[in-house]
């Protein structure tokens, strides 16, 4: 029977400190299963009352997990539009694109955690008036190759895009947002929108209000809703481990029967696509999702 919706797995972001060697084993391993994809955070930098914590950078991690793949579809969940200039992003999503085969998600948002932002001098106000300007840029050079714009915050003069990629209208836009001027933004041009497990309160059944939003978006813009798919990242526990992630949130967990049966749930309330964030996020607990993938491919 045909999986009923794709799941993908995200590399570990703060929970440690993983080598390269280890997260390429991850990476290899989730697509030897048969997950559908790969993820990774784009952060730089967490201050928690244990101490201060970083993960790899984004982009290099990706364009590295695209040259020791070769089917799964990877991408950034999802990448601060704040943390590189919107041409220079552009022409990172491409050439990540292009290694990969065509196989880039390109995740989008304004960000959020201000601490990132004083640390690396990156400008923390009007952050969905910066965001707005860049998605104009990003996805114009993605999709037309070439843009001359003058905005508030970015100045572009005859830009091109060069070399073009494969897929003419590049990458595939993910928007990692529910807030109402986000969606305004968005929706008009998004293939893509990904809620996080904190805003559905990790169950299916908290879909309905940030997929409400959604619909309510598209309408606004005449779109039809059904042209953007609809991805979520669930939280997911493994038994028998020793967890590394606080659970702020009941997780995912349970037989593999069960936990297939949550994510079916997932399918049914339209989800298209599932960002699985596992405890702990190894290269066994990824092994350890096979049963899942039998039992959700079985049914």
């Amino acid at each position: 029977m045909a999986r009923p919706l794709r799941i993908g797995v995200q590399l570990p972001e703060i929970e440690y400190e993983p080598r390269w060697d280890t997260l390429a084993e991850m990476a290899r391993t989730a697509e030897d299963i048969g997950l559908d994809s790969v993820w990774v955070g784009d952060h730089y930098l967490y201050r928690h009352p244990d101490g201060a914590h970083g993960p790899w950078e984004a982009w290099t991690q990706l364009a590295a997990i695209a040259a020791v793949t070769s089917r799964v579809e990877i991408g950034p969940l999802v990448a601060s539009t704040s943390f590189h200039e919107p041409g220079v992003l552009a022409k990172m999503a491409a050439t990540v694109d292009e290694i990969s085969g065509g196989r880039l998600i390109l995740g989008l948002g304004a960000g959020w955690n201000e601490t990132e932002y004083a640390a690396f001098g990156f400008p923390f106000d009007h952050r969905i008036s910066r965001f707005e300007e860049a998605f104009t840029v990003i996805r114009t050079l993605l999709r037309s190759g070439c843009i001359d714009f003058e905005g508030h915050y970015y100045t572009l003069r005859d830009c091109e895009l060069l070399p073009r990629g494969s897929r003419p209208q590049g990458p595939p836009l993910l928007i990692g947002s529910s807030g109402p001027r986000m969606l305004r933004i968005t929706m008009p041009h998004a293939d893509a929108w990904n809620a996080w497990y904190l805003d559905t309160g990790n169950s299916p059944v908290g879909v309905h209000r940030q997929r409400d939003l959604v619909d309510a978006a598209c309408r606004e813009v005449g779109r039809d809703p059904t042209e953007v798919e609809r991805t979520v990242a669930v939280f997911l526990r493994l038994p028998d481990a020793e967890h590394q992630r606080i659970s702020e949130v009941p997780p995912l967990e349970g037989t593999p029967e069960e936990m297939a049966a949550i994510l079916r749930a997932y399918a049914d309330e339209g989800i298209g696509h599932v960002q699985l964030v596992i405890d702990p996020v190894t290269p066994a607990g990824i092994e350890s999702l096979v049963p899942v993938l039998e039992a959700l491919d079985s049914d």
